[in-house]
């Protein structure tokens, strides 16, 4: 038993209350309050948490089903749940299934509340806290998922950078060139057929092949560029040049190349990979374009690029309110 569980009682009949109120306290329940109408009954609830509510099914103005919904409508808010058991004299199982579905917990039948009220707030007692339990648990469990989620920057497949990260280092890339000058590349590279690669290879071959190819690529990227894979077939190269005049097709055409022209070894021998690319710059000279118009650009590049089969430039449409430099 806990004999501080927050218990509230409603019930416009006087004597029915102040017989559960003395009964519960008489059991040990130290907090406990009565009210006499289910909206003194919401008010309550309002400002505080109650563990159980003990409500007749029928009231004035409200009924104990019309509470009950409010009340469930509540512990939405507020991550709590309320044990709710109502007082009745129905003893109808249409009526009494009914009232399980609208959120009903238990029953307490008039002509047996001597015989009953405690064992139901008994088990009550046991049920509630430990529902209850669950739920903060399962708010801090979310919470931290939430945490882990908003700090998720790497690719568990190949321990690259991921999406979230691309987009964090180009739009750090594009502030940077827009107050100091220079120029940011992006390059999307995808990969071809990769849907074939995985219905034909192993989950061990297709790992293989996700490791390989990340450690040829950071092989062929400058050491402060980032490299991402920011989707299942598709991986980007961020860079930014102090210089504008060096960033161009030619600074990326290796990384290009060197997926194309050499096959990746595995433990089911080499397996070839071919690679279309496209390049966005955004530099001092022209206005700063957004994140997600450089990120359009090299979507619409791609496509361009499976047509030619060559590392292709792709142009940035910078929007209207961005034209002035200043």
């Amino acid at each position: 038993m806990t004999p501080d569980l927050p218990i509230l009682v409603v019930d416009d009949a006087r004597f029915s209350s102040a017989v559960i109120s003395r009964t519960l306290r008489q059991a040990g329940y130290s907090n406990l309050q009565v009210v006499n109408t289910a909206a003194d009954a919401l008010g309550v609830l309002e400002r505080e948490p109650i563990s159980l509510l003990i409500a007749d099914w029928l009231m004035p103005e409200m009924d104990g089903l019309e509470l009950t919904d409010r009340v469930r409508q509540q512990d939405e808010q507020t991550n709590h749940y309320t044990y709710i058991i109502l007082l009745t004299g129905k003893e109808s199982m249409e009526a009494l299934s009914s009232a399980f579905d609208r959120g009903v917990d238990d029953f307490i039948y008039k002509s047996e509340m001597t015989r009953q009220l405690l064992p139901r707030v008994f088990a009550a007692d046991r049920l509630v806290e430990r529902h209850n339990t669950l739920l903060h648990a399962n708010q801090l469990l979310m919470a931290e998922n939430r945490q882990l989620e908003a700090h998720n920057i790497v690719d568990p497949e190949t321990g690259l950078g991921n999406e979230r990260y691309a987009r964090q280092r180009l739009q750090r890339a594009l502030d940077y060139t827009e107050s100091r000058g220079g120029a940011v590349g992006y390059v999307l590279i995808g990969i071809r057929h990769w849907e074939r690669h995985r219905r034909e290879q192993p989950a061990s071959v297709q790992g293989e092949l996700l490791e390989t190819l990340a450690r040829r690529m950071t092989s062929l990227t400058r050491p402060l560029d980032a490299l991402c894979r920011v989707s299942d077939d598709r991986y980007a190269v961020i860079a930014y040049f102090p210089d504008a005049d060096h960033c161009r097709p030619a600074a990326f055409r290796r990384l290009h190349e060197g997926i194309n022209h050499k096959a990746f070894k595995t433990s089911r021998g080499f397996i070839s990979a071919e690679a279309d690319a496209t390049l966005c710059i955004a530099s001092e000279r022209e206005a700063t374009p957004t994140a997600d118009a450089v990120e359009a650009a090299v979507e619409q590049g791609l496509s361009n690029a499976q047509q030619s089969r060559t590392l292709t430039r792709a142009q940035v449409a910078v929007p209207k309110n961005r034209t002035d430099t200043g």
